[in-house]
């Protein structure tokens, strides 16, 4: 009797595995990051492991159901190795609904990171303060309760994805925070040009922290692209982070494995020791991994500059 439970046990879990699709992703990374004038040690070794656990099966309907929780350890945070708030998600004939720690429109915003160098995809271009996707555990500091809730909507029709999402850091009602609304559209057309804009509303629970971003990237040949960001984070909130133009591209070499990459940024936030912020990077496949480096000179004139390793699986 009891070789018999065991083996209907066995057979209804295994039954259950093949039904689902569970699998982990992410990457890794190490390199040195040098910032100058930094309090202690200007130059340390930072880390990155991230691994995305990620579970979907089908109902018979065709309809695709999901969920995702991520196991992220970084260099010098106090967070490192914990499990993150998980999501839920449900698929069918291009809408896909989140719920949980959803990926927020205006994060999500096609080319809103697209100034980001190096192995470390870093930039010094402001961009306001806003919820995204959190990559560690709710009250954690952000703006985000232990009931903080996320709602996004995406849909994907051709060349063009809509995005929606809404956020009520605390819907326990116990706290004065505001609710979040974003929305997102991008456009690709034949592979060469892509426009991206995006608005959020009271972004990360704050009171009139509006801020808006359109974005351009055109392939002026095969290996050669160039692209012009305008953000405007120019409100009346405490998170004012002005207004902001980034003229940015990159250029893969013939061997096809050396990709440059440069940007210029301007801001006019007052308090700036200069309105100029800039970078140029650098990337190199190893198929699999890339090198990269990149160096940067801030708003507040200081540099800061980065080499390290990147693998994805």
């Amino acid at each position: 009797m009891k070789k018999a439970l065991i083996a209907s046990t066995a057979l209804v879990l295994t039954a259950g595995v093949a039904a689902a699709d569970v699998t982990i992703s992410g990457y890794g990374r190490t390199g040195v990051i040098y910032t100058e004038d930094q309090a202690g040690n200007e130059s340390q070794i930072i880390s990155r492991l991230r691994m995305n656990i990620d579970a979907a099966t089908s109902s018979d309907q065709g309809v695709d159901f999901g969920a995702r929780f991520r196991i992220q350890w970084d260099q010098n945070s106090d967070d490192a190795g914990k499990l993150n708030a998980g999501k839920l998600w449900v698929t069918s004939q291009g809408l896909t609904v989140e719920i949980g720690n959803v990926d927020t429109a205006f994060d999500s915003a096609a080319l809103l990171y697209g100034s980001e160098l190096g192995s470390y995809d870093r930039d010094l271009v402001r961009r306001g303060s806003f919820f995204a996707y959190d990559a560690d555990e709710y009250a954690n500091g952000d703006g985000r309760t232990d009931d903080y809730v996320g709602i996004a909507v995406k849909y994907t029709i051709a060349d063009v994805n809509l995005i929606a999402s809404y956020v009520d850091p605390d819907q326990s009602g116990l706290t004065d925070d505001d609710e979040e609304f974003g929305l997102a559209a991008s456009y690709t057309w034949n592979d060469r040009l892509e426009l991206s804009a995006a608005a959020v509303m009271d972004g990360e629970g704050v009171a009139e922290n509006d801020i808006y971003f359109v974005g351009a990237r055109y392939a002026v040949m095969p290996n050669a692209r160039v692209g012009l960001n305008y953000l405007d984070a120019d409100n009346d909130s405490a998170e004012d982070a002005g207004k902001t133009f980034t003229l940015y591209g990159d250029y893969t070499l013939a061997d096809g494995l050396t990709n440059i990459e440069a940007y210029v940024a301007n801001n006019d936030l007052a308090g700036n020791d200069t309105d100029n912020a800039f970078g140029i990077g650098v990337n190199y496949d190893l198929g699999g991994a890339r090198l990269g480096a990149s160096i940067h000179r801030g708003y507040d004139e200081r540099v800061t500059a980065d080499m390290g390793v990147r693998f994805d699986f």
